[in-house]
């Protein structure tokens, strides 16, 4: 049997500036808490290497968002700030990495509405090590099936309670997707809409790219590389990975997309990633059994986005 990977836990309090540590072996929630008995708050999860967390303010704004979809009045920033430091600060004194590849940590922010009755939300920053598989994913790329959502591309809209846009604590229907899918012998899902549109993964999001070549008009080629993800008003959640490497790729000169896409489109790409900021850029070798691309160009267009990808902090 192996150990359980080790936790270090801050909740924030308003008594220890810095975030009070608690010990993850012990219990530390109430039974009662909202976020446990109802999946009532919201969470964000990102990756820190070398002890820098990878883009946190754009993680930060985001929980901010998040929160105010569902009425939660949360800590400050600069809260945050101090418990995500003392959080990879102590997991780093504690759990010392063995080599630089693998100094890499989950830090994730938790904000629940609390027990039952309570005056203000249960926060905490929780930070662990990476897991192999979302390593080893990043390098032999992950085989995925569509599958529907069960809702139209508008309804986000017309139904704003339903929390599309939210990162809530409510990922049982999430999971239960990659349970099916592993059932199936697939890694991971690619949503659709019932209206036939690609929306996102289960904990991703999806990019494509396309490789054109035209004709300067001086008798030479140009090579054109197009990124393109989902339309953002489509239900989905606004990927913060998605948009520091959109931003990264513009520099570069690649052409920048924003749906709509519809599965087709998945399979006529040159190559297709699910991306996150944990597991990084996935690269997809297969759709429902289908290949995707060619290797030779996943391969190609997968280093060029992960040498822009490794310069965002």
């Amino acid at each position: 049997m192996t150990s359980p990977a080790p936790v270090v836990l801050v909740f924030l309090d308003p008594a220890f500036p810095d975030g009070r540590l608690a010990d993850a072996s012990r219990p530390q929630l109430m039974a009662t808490d909202q976020g446990a008995t109802r999946g009532d708050g919201v969470f964000e999860s990102m990756l820190a290497v070398g002890g820098a967390v990878r883009k946190l303010q754009a993680h930060l704004d985001r929980l901010v968002g998040s929160a105010q979809a569902l009425d939660l009045v949360i800590p400050a920033q600069d809260a945050w700030r101090a418990a995500i430091a003392t959080g990879v600060a102590e997991h780093r004194s504690q759990h010392p990495a063995t080599s630089p590849a693998e100094d890499e940590l989950v830090v994730k922010l938790v904000v629940t509405r609390g027990p039952e009755g309570a005056e203000s939300p249960t926060c905490w920053v929780q930070v662990s090590p990476v897991g192999a598989l979302g390593r080893r994913q990043r390098e032999t790329g992950i085989d995925v099936i569509l599958l529907d959502r069960g809702y139209d591309s508008d309804v986000a809209e017309r139904a704003p309670w339903l929390l599309l846009g939210a990162k809530t604590l409510s990922y049982a229907t999430n999971m239960a997707a990659l349970r099916y899918a592993h059932k199936q012998g697939a890694d991971d899902v690619i949503f659709t809409s019932s209206d036939g549109r690609v929306l996102e993964g289960p904990t991703s999001t999806v990019l494509l790219a396309h490789l054109e070549t035209s004709d300067d008009g001086a008798g030479a080629t140009r090579t054109v590389r197009r990124l393109i993800t989902p339309q953002l008003d489509s239900g989905i959640l606004p990927g913060t990975s998605q948009g520091a490497l959109f931003a990264a790729a513009k520099a570069a000169g690649w052409e920048l997309g924003y749906g709509p896409l519809e599965p087709q489109d998945l399979l006529d790409a040159d190559a297709v990633w699910l991306i996150s900021s944990i597991r990084l850029l996935a690269p997809v070798n297969h759709i429902d059994g289908r290949e995707v691309g060619t290797p030779a160009v996943q391969k190609q267009l997968t280093a060029e986005l992960n040498a822009l990808f490794a310069g965002i902090q």
